[in-house]
């Protein structure tokens, strides 16, 4: 298959929906020789900030001149975002010769009955992934873990160190509806005498987390455990973290915007003074520099000036409470929101953290089967009508809140990264 063939294919495979279970992963990764188990991973899950720790931890490694493979979701303009060896994404000539092995060893699978089911969209990326870094000879793969943790395709891998990022309420139908069940689903990547890290800070979820990891004989390490061991500080003239652990104080001022990403860095910090215990020695100027250096796009992203456009992902309560936080501190108010999000998502919840911040809410769709639409988000959002309009369209939802903004108010785009992805489609130059 050519490269749009792949897309093709995957956008048929999209429809089989989300299956959770290891059997499809497990079977599908024997037929090929266990690539997965051909190098050491790290499994990083957790609500929110899994993705910026990846990307920071790999960073860090690539710094010190490893080859990483890293894997994440979801992408933001392209599939091949999921699959990166250190910042580069895996070519399209190698992406689709991969694929189209994939798909002909998955057909004589299910051929035989070998295997009952074509693996979802998800499990196709993450076999894909596996097989990728075996060819590539990556020293190590960092993973970030999609839904849950304990039956995601992921999980199949045996980590050098789990890292656990935060806990909050989200995929509830699926996970649990409180924070500790969600938190026991999460602490499925932790395995027998293997060290955790955990940013998690929620008291219910960290009684879960920690009785699991007793259970299993795993070292667990509570990054914000003591007070004061996370503070804002000043680093000369730029606004930056301290942070103490065993290993003694660290202070840096990381290239991610927010202080909720001060805490994914600190996390990655943590594991990756784990990593050089337990893995290879790290030094600690070359991890200060991959927190200070990282990109990340979609998160708290400056898109455009003039006026200044603010790109963020955020899609759940804990998400927009870190915007909310952000545009307070550094982003005069009000601002234009533009803003879509998924139909499983509590728009009440959200909308209440972030329509009260803003002059105009435009409400959009991006192009999805599961994105809300403006009514739909509109009929959720009646007392804010004074500020709502709609606007089906991104381009001219985009176009109108950079108008009205014009050079002295700041636009934010936020409440999916499927949204801050259809954004980037749209104007791959800035606005």
């Amino acid at each position: 298959m050519n490269f749009q063939q792949c897309l093709n294919y995957l956008e048929e495979v999209q429809k089989l929906g989300v299956k959770f279970g290891l059997d499809n992963v497990r079977t599908v990764l024997e037929s090929l020789h266990s690539p997965h188990l051909s190098y050491p991973s790290i499994l990083v899950a957790g609500t929110n900030g899994k993705g910026s720790v990846c990307a920071v931890l790999t960073r860090i490694l690539s710094l010190h001149g490893f080859r990483v493979g890293l894997f994440t979701s979801p992408h933001l303009v392209s599939v091949r975002e999921r699959i990166r060896i250190g910042d580069t994404l895996i070519p399209k000539k190698d992406f689709s010769l991969r694929l189209t092995f994939l798909k002909d060893k998955i057909e004589a699978l299910i051929e035989t009955k070998i295997l009952n089911h074509h693996p979802t969209y998800f499990e196709l990326l993450t076999c894909l992934a596996f097989l990728s870094f075996k060819r590539e000879k990556v020293d190590i793969a960092v993973l970030e873990v999609g839904m849950g943790g304990r039956f995601d395709a992921t999980n199949i891998v045996m980590p050098l160190l789990s890292v656990i990022c935060t806990i909050s309420l989200e995929h509830q139908k699926t996970l649990g509806e409180t924070s500790g069940q969600i938190a026991f689903e999460k602490s499925g990547i932790m395995r027998s005498g293997v060290p955790v890290v955990c940013g998690a800070e929620d008291l219910e979820s960290l009684a879960v987390l920690q009785k699991r990891a007793e259970e299993l004989g795993a070292p667990f390490s509570q990054v914000f455990e003591k007070k004061g061991s996370f503070q804002v500080c000043r680093i000369g003239k730029q606004s930056g973290f301290l942070l103490r652990t065993s290993k003694g104080e660290t202070s840096f001022s990381p290239s991610l915007l927010g202080t909720h990403q001060g805490k994914n860095a600190a996390i990655a910090i943590v594991a990756a003074e784990h990593l050089s215990s337990i893995w290879k020695n790290l030094e600690k100027e070359r991890i200060i520099q991959g927190v200070e250096t990282t990109r990340w796009e979609g998160r708290l992203e400056p898109f455009s000036e003039n006026p200044l456009v603010l790109l963020d992902g955020a899609h759940n309560e804990e998400g927009a409470q870190a915007l909310k936080t952000y545009i307070q501190d550094s982003v005069s108010t009000p601002v234009i929101l533009v803003f879509a999000l998924m139909q499983d998502k509590k728009v009440e919840k959200i909308a209440d953290l972030l329509f009260p911040l803003s002059e105009r809410v435009i409400l959009t769709r991006f192009p999805y089967f599961r994105a809300a639409s403006p009514e739909e988000i509109q009929e959720k959002t009646r007392m804010y009508q004074d500020k709502v309009v709609l606007e089906p369209d991104v381009f001219k939802a985009v176009t109108r809140a950079v108008s009205e903004a014009k050079e002295k108010k700041t636009v934010v785009i936020a409440g999916s990264l499927f949204l801050v992805g259809e954004v980037k489609k749209l104007f791959p130059d800035g606005v």
